[in-house]
C-alpha cells in the first residue's frame, strides 16, 4: 500500500509516520504532487497557526492538490481546520473541502483544550464496531462547529466536530497517532478503506 504523509511546515508529521510504522506502515513523508496523487491514501496532519501554514500550501500549490484528490485521505487536528472554508485564527482563508468556519473556543475554558475527552454521536467509516465513548486526545485552541460533515462530537463546554467525513475525505480533531489502542483503531479503519 502506497501512503503519503503530506510535507509542510507544520508539526506533528513524525509521530504520525510513526504511528504508521507501528501498523507495519511504510509511508514517505513528501510534497511531491506525483507522488501524493498515485498514492492509495494521503494523510494530510498537522500542528501550527492556519495563516502562515495557508500560505505555505498555496505557495506550493498543495492547496489545489487536495482539493483534487479521490482517494481516501485524512486531515488531523490543524489538517482538519485547514480542509474548512475559514478560520477565526488569522482571519484566513482554507482549502474549502468543508464548507464550515473554524472558531476559536469562547472565554471562561482553559485554552487550549488539551487532554483525554469522549467522542460521542459517532457516525461514518472510521468509527464501525467502536467501543461505547471511547477516549482520544486533543490539543487545540480552535474548533469545527457541529455541522453536516461531522462524524463525531465532542464536548467541552460546547460541543464540536471530533470528526468529519464527506465523501473521500476524513478528519480528525483529535491526534489518533496520540491516543492509544483507540487512535491505532482508527488508523487502520483509514488504511483499510
Amino acid at each position: 500500500m502506497k501512503v503519503a504523509i503530506i510535507k509542510y511546515n507544520a508539526g506533528n508529521i513524525r509521530s504520525v509516520d510513526f504511528a504508521l510504522q507501528r501498523l507495519g506502515i511504510r509511508a514517505a513523508v513528501t510534497a511531491d504532487p506525483d507522488y501524493i496523487k498515485n498514492a492509495d491514501k494521503v494523510i494530510f496532519p498537522g500542528v501550527g497557526e492556519a495563516g502562515t501554514t495557508m500560505k505555505y500550501l498555496r505557495d506550493h500549490k498543495l492547496d489545489s492538490l487536495l482539493r483534487e484528490l479521490t482517494q481516501p485521505v485524512l486531515g488531523i487536528c490543524l489538517g482538519q481546520q485547514l480542509m474548512c472554508r475559514a478560520s477565526e485564527e488569522g482571519n484566513t482563508g482554507c482549502i474549502g473541502i468543508y464548507n464550515e468556519t473554524v472558531r476559536r473556543f469562547p472565554e471562561g475554558k482553559k485554552i487550549p483544550h488539551m487532554g483525554w475527552n469522549s467522542l460521542k454521536e459517532r457516525k461514518g467509516d472510521l468509527f464501525k464496531n467502536m467501543e461505547e465513548e471511547p477516549y482520544v486526545y486533543f490539543v487545540h485552541s480552535y474548533y469545527v462547529p457541529l455541522c453536516e460533515d461531522t462524524a463525531a462530537v465532542c464536548d467541552y463546554g460546547i460541543s464540536f466536530s471530533a470528526a468529519m467525513q464527506r465523501e473521500n475525505y476524513y478528519a480528525t480533531q483529535f491526534h489518533p497517532e496520540k491516543s492509544g489502542d483507540i487512535g491505532h483503531y482508527i488508523l487502520e479503519r483509514f488504511l483499510k478503506l
